[in-house]
C-alpha cells in the first residue's frame, strides 16, 4: 500500500497520544519515524509503533521524561534519558552538543539510558542544520544480535554510526548500522518487506541465511530471543571491529552498559550515543572547505559505473531522492506491516475514521 507522508503522521501521533503521551510527545515519534520511511530507512520507521506500544505498555520506556544532565562543562555534557523515549530525550542531548560546539568549536556529549533513538542519521543531519560537522557512535544495551566476525554466537548489537558534514546544497550524511543488515529490516522483511541478502543472517551451525526465522524463530511476535542465529558483521573484521568500538564508546564509556553480557540486565534495552562536535569555521575558512568538498564530490562521482545504467553516490543522495519521491508519491507499507500497525491502534481503542483506508 501506499499512504501519504502526512496522513501516516497523523494517524501515528493519534496511536502514542491514545497509549499514554502528550500530544506534544506523540507528534515528535511520529514526526521521526515518519522521517525514516520518507528517507527510504524503512527499518526505522512506522514498522516499530507496534514495539514502540508494548514497550510502553510494559514500563520498559517511559512517556514524558525529562533528561538529566548529569555531567556539565564547557565543552562536555554527559545526558541521562532516564529511559525516556528516544525521539525526546535525542534532540535535547543533541541540542546541548550544538550549543556547545557554537560556543567553544568542540564539543562532546554522552547519552545514556535513551529509548530507542531512531535513525542515527536524523541526529547528523539535525547538526548539520545548525552547520556543524557530528559523529555519532550509537550501541544498543540489552540487545544481543550480531555475531562478530569468526563467530556465529551474538556478541554485539547493531551498533549505528553516523556523521554528518554541513554543506550549501544537501549535507553529508553516511548513516549506517555496523551490522550487514539492521534488525529492524529483518523486522520488515518478516512482515512481507523487501527480502533480505541471502547472507545477512548466521546460523548457530554456521551456515548463512535470509530468512528471517534465523532471527525471530517461528512466533508471531517476531522476538529475537526465540531465534537460535544472528545477524552478521558487515565487511568482514572491519564492521566487526567498528561494531565493537561502538560498545566500547556508546555503552562502556556512556554508562549505558554494553549489549552483552547479560549479568544485571534491567529488563530493557536502551541507546547510548557518544556524540563529537564540531564547529568547521575554526579549522578553516568554511568557503573553502565547501569548494574542496565539492571538486571532490564530482571527482567520486566521476568513476565509471560498475553496472550498466549504474551511478556513483555520496551519503545522504539515496536519503534525499527517496524523501523527493516518498513526499511526492506517498510511502510504501507492506500489508503485513500496516495490518500489525492498524491492530495497535484498534486495541487502543481507535476505529472508523481515525484509521486511514489501505490505498
Amino acid at each position: 500500500m501506499l499512504i501519504d507522508a502526512g496522513t501516516l503522521r497523523g494517524f501515528v501521533a493519534t496511536i502514542f497520544e491514545r497509549a499514554g503521551t502528550s500530544a506534544e510527545e506523540a507528534q515528535r515519534i511520529a514526526r521521526y519515524l515518519v522521517e525514516a520511511n520518507l528517507a527510504g530507512h524503512d527499518s526505522h520507521g512506522v514498522v516499530r509503533v507496534p514495539r514502540y506500544v508494548q514497550w510502553l505498555k510494559e514500563g520498559k520506556v517511559i512517556a514524558g521524561v525529562t533528561p538529566e544532565v548529569v555531567t556539565d562543562t564547557p565543552v562536555i555534557a554527559v545526558v541521562d534519558g532516564k529511559f525516556g523515549f528516544g525521539q525526546t530525550v535525542t534532540p535535547f542531548a543533541v541540542q546541548i552538543g550544538i550549543d556547545k560546539a557554537k560556543a567553544m568549536g568542540l564539543a562532546a556529549v554522552a547519552l545514556r539510558n535513551s529509548g530507542h533513538l531512531g535513525r542515527a542519521g536524523d541526529w547528523a543531519e539535525m547538526a548539520a542544520a545548525e552547520g556543524l560537522i557530528s559523529i555519532h557512535f550509537v550501541n544498543v544495551q540489552g540487545s544481543l544480535l550480531v555475531a562478530p566476525f569468526g563467530g556465529v554466537d551474538r556478541r554485539l548489537s547493531t551498533a549505528p554510526f553516523a556523521i554528518g558534514v554541513p554543506l550549501p546544497e544537501r549535507p553529508l550524511i553516511l548513516d549506517f548500522a555496523t551490522s550487514q543488515v539492521a534488525e529492524g529490516k529483518v523486522l520488515v522483511a518478516s512482515r512481507g518487506g523487501k527480502k533480505l541478502p541471502p547472507d545477512a543472517l548466521i546460523r548457530p551451525d554456521g551456515t548463512l541465511s535470509g530468512d528471517p526465522a534465523t532471527l525471530y524463530g517461528h512466533g508471531p511476535d517476531r522476538n529475537p530471543e526465540q531465534g537460535e542465529g544472528a545477524i552478521r558483521a558487515f565487511g568482514l573484521h572491519k564492521g566487526s571491529g567498528l561494531a565493537f568500538m561502538c560498545e566500547i564508546l556508546a555503552g562502556a564509556l556512556t554508562g549505558n552498559g554494553t549489549c552483552g553480557p547479560r549479568e544485571g540486565e534491567r529488563g530493557r534495552i536502551t541507546n547510548g550515543m557518544m556524540s563529537f562536535y564540531l564547529r568547521p569555521d575554526v579549522i578553516g575558512p568554511v568557503e573553502e572547505l565547501v569548494a574542496r568538498a565539492e571538486r571532490y564530490i564530482a571527482f567520486y562521482k566521476s568513476s565509471r559505473p560498475a553496472q550498466p545504467g549504474g551511478e556513483v553516490l555520496i551519503p545522504g543522495e539515496p536519503e534525499a531522492r527517496s524523501r523527493a519521491e516518498r513526499t511526492a508519491n506517498g510511502i510504501p507499507l507492506p500489508d503485513d506491516a500496516w495490518a500489525t500497525i492498524v491492530a495497535t491502534a484498534e486495541a487502543l481503542g481507535l476505529e472508523g475514521g481515525a484509521i486511514p483506508r489501505a490505498a
